[in-house]
């Protein structure tokens, strides 16, 4: 697969969106972020990134959600998701096509959650 893409496994039935490489991600590891609707349908869409663990629930959404390249570039960044993949909880067709794309990830060591 070339350029930036969007499949959708069998038996998946969202798009699961992926970026060409993982330098592009760019977005924040600190502050308090909120996501807009179509990342965020339900809930209260504020994530204080000082609280323990908000960042790997920002990712964790961004991820399931992501309508576009866009989300990704914009709500996670590079070195916060190599560090927290092993920990994050994702649907397997999600944790299947990000891994596919990027096999560091699969590489990255296992911590515990």
């Amino acid at each position: 697969m070339s350029g930036d893409s969007a499949s959708r496994p069998h038996g998946y039935a969202k798009p699961i969106v992926v970026p060409e490489t993982l330098d592009q991600l760019c977005g924040p590891t600190s502050g308090v972020v909120d996501l807009p609707r179509h990342l965020k349908w339900s809930g209260n869409p504020r994530y204080d990134l000082t609280q323990p663990g908000r960042i790997g629930d920002l990712y964790r959404t961004v991820l399931n959600e992501a309508a576009s390249p866009t989300d990704l570039y914009t709500y996670v960044s590079r070195d916060a998701l190599i560090r927290l993949w092993p920990s994050m909880w994702l649907p397997q067709a999600v944790r299947r096509a990000w891994e596919e794309r990027f096999p560091e990830l699969r590489r990255a060591p296992r911590r515990a959650a």
